[in-house]
This record gives structure tokens, C-alpha cells and sequence, in this order.
């Protein structure tokens, strides 16, 4: 459907923007990727995959923050802050 192809372009444009821009390791942020696509309302099913598959929210502390200058953390940020 709709949803399904608009969600595998936003994927294949954060890989290719990994793989152009990224010089770390691509693998450090795919859990980022991946807990996007995960807490993100799907049509299909009304709701995030989290929410259908454990019947809640989730429940995790993310702070986005506009000043200065923007850069990308890895999993060691939601490490130190959770």
C-alpha cells in the first residue's frame, strides 16, 4: 500500500544518506533507525509496531535540542542518559 512504499523510500534515503554521508560505522545508528520506525504511527495498523506489540507507549526519555550545531549521536548518548 501507500504507507508501506512511503516508508521503505524514508529507509533506502536514510541508508544512502548513511553510506554517502556517514564515515563511522553505519551500524552504530541503525538501532536509532530502527527505534524510529518503530515508535512512528503506521496507517495499517493505527498505531506504532511498539504500541500494537506491547499494548503502550513507549516510554523513553528524548530530548531534541536546537542550539548550536546539529549533530548526530550514537546509542552511547541514550546510554549515559537513561
Amino acid at each position: 500500500d501507500g504507507q508501506s512504499e512511503r516508508t521503505i523510500q524514508t529507509l533506502e534515503d536514510m541508508l544512502r544518506s548513511c553510506a554517502l554521508e556517514w564515515t563511522c560505522n553505519w551500524e552504530d545508528y541503525i538501532c536509532l533507525v530502527e527505534f524510529a520506525y518503530n515508535n512512528s504511527w503506521h496507517a495499517s495498523i493505527n498505531c506504532a509496531p511498539f504500541e500494537m506489540l506491547y499494548g503502550r507507549k513507549c516510554r523513553a526519555s528524548i530530548c531534541w535540542d536546537q542550539v548550536g550545531e546539529r549533530v548526530i549521536e550514537g546509542p552511547e548518548m541514550i546510554e549515559i542518559s537513561s
